[in-house]
């Protein structure tokens, strides 16, 4: 038995849809990568009376009552938020939070780890199922989408991302994505999405993005994550005031790093954090430092992160209890 158990999440990073267009019976699918930082650190121990300490305490709380309902547990429990995620910037919060807690909690209890039943309790697969696929293996995965009777999005393709490579990610501490029920409201309202154009995706993820990781051929996994963040940022632009950025400072830094040879820039999920990739440690420092000059002008913050090939790690502390 253990007395407290700790969780360590990674942020991801969303870099596109597959197929909005769901003409061949499934819709969304989606590629994504884990980086190394930051990261939702949480640890769960009993208690007499449930405590949260730490950021997301509403959010916990919510997630800890529908997960003690369903494994119908009378136990009171401390919550200890060491890191979190920042919220509703496209990094994952919620997915690796609600994960997190559900994994610790099973953990703590002797519960078999079922994270696809946590997903769905929590709500946290109803569109993208990178999220709890990097949860589970970090990399780079693919998930196929919803079909008709989907409950949680099949991971159809996981990659290493190479050890060497670097993730830049831009940072709008100004502003949040869209989230909640705006999202729900923004999804209904966009129009159609031409087959051809999901066509072209998934041909880019399948013969292109997926080959240059296995290959390690930053400049053609980098094509092909531009093209794609195109595509995409194109169709969702009505719902981010006519961009395909959500946050204006942080599209004019990801051009400035392109202009200085950065690698597949876009937007992660609905942002406002875009990202780039650099060919190596150097590389990246290279390009941050070109960019720092700007940085206070712009009002975001900047930082070099690796891809993450691991899971989330989740670790008891063995009772000191005789038993």
């Amino acid at each position: 038995m253990f007395e407290s158990v700790t969780a360590i999440a990674p942020a991801r990073l969303h870099l596109g849809f597959l197929d909005l267009n769901g003409g061949l019976g499934r819709r969304f699918g989606s590629i994504g990568l884990a980086i190394d930082h930051p990261a939702t650190r949480l640890t769960i121990s009993r208690a007499e009376r449930t405590i949260v300490q730490g950021a997301e305490e509403t959010r916990v709380r919510t997630y800890l009552g529908a997960l003690t309902e369903r494994f119908r547990l009378a136990s009171a429990y401390r919550v200890t938020i060491d890191e979190a995620i920042p919220d509703h910037v496209g990094l994952g919060s919620g997915t690796q939070l609600a994960l997190a807690l559900a994994s610790a909690l099973r953990s703590l209890e002797g519960i078999e780890p079922d994270l696809a039943d946590d997903a769905l309790l929590l709500r946290r697969t109803m569109r993208s199922g990178v999220g709890a696929g990097l949860f589970q293996r970090g990399g780079v995965v693919v998930d196929g989408g919803r079909g008709e009777h989907t409950v949680t999005p099949p991971i159809i393709a996981r990659l290493d991302f190479p050890r060497a490579w670097r993730v830049i990610v831009v940072l709008d501490p100004r502003m949040k994505g869209i989230h909640g029920p705006q999202e729900t409201a923004s999804f209904a309202a966009l129009g159609s999405f031409e087959a051809d154009a999901a066509a072209e995706i998934c041909r880019l993820v399948l013969i292109k993005a997926l080959p240059a990781l296995a290959e390690e051929d930053i400049d053609a996994f980098g094509a092909a994550i531009s093209r794609i963040q195109q595509i995409v940022g194109t169709y969702f632009a009505p719902a981010q005031g006519g961009s395909s950025y959500t946050s204006a400072a942080v599209a004019e830094a990801l051009r400035e790093l392109q202009n200085h040879g950065a690698k597949g820039i876009g937007q992660s999920s609905w942002g406002p954090t875009g990202f780039a990739f650099a060919a190596n440690p150097d590389e990246a420092q290279r390009l941050c430092d070109l960019l720092r000059a700007k940085i206070a002008a712009l009002g975001v913050d900047i930082m070099i992160c690796k891809g993450l090939n691991h899971g989330a790690i989740v670790k008891g502390q063995p009772s000191t209890i005789d038993t």
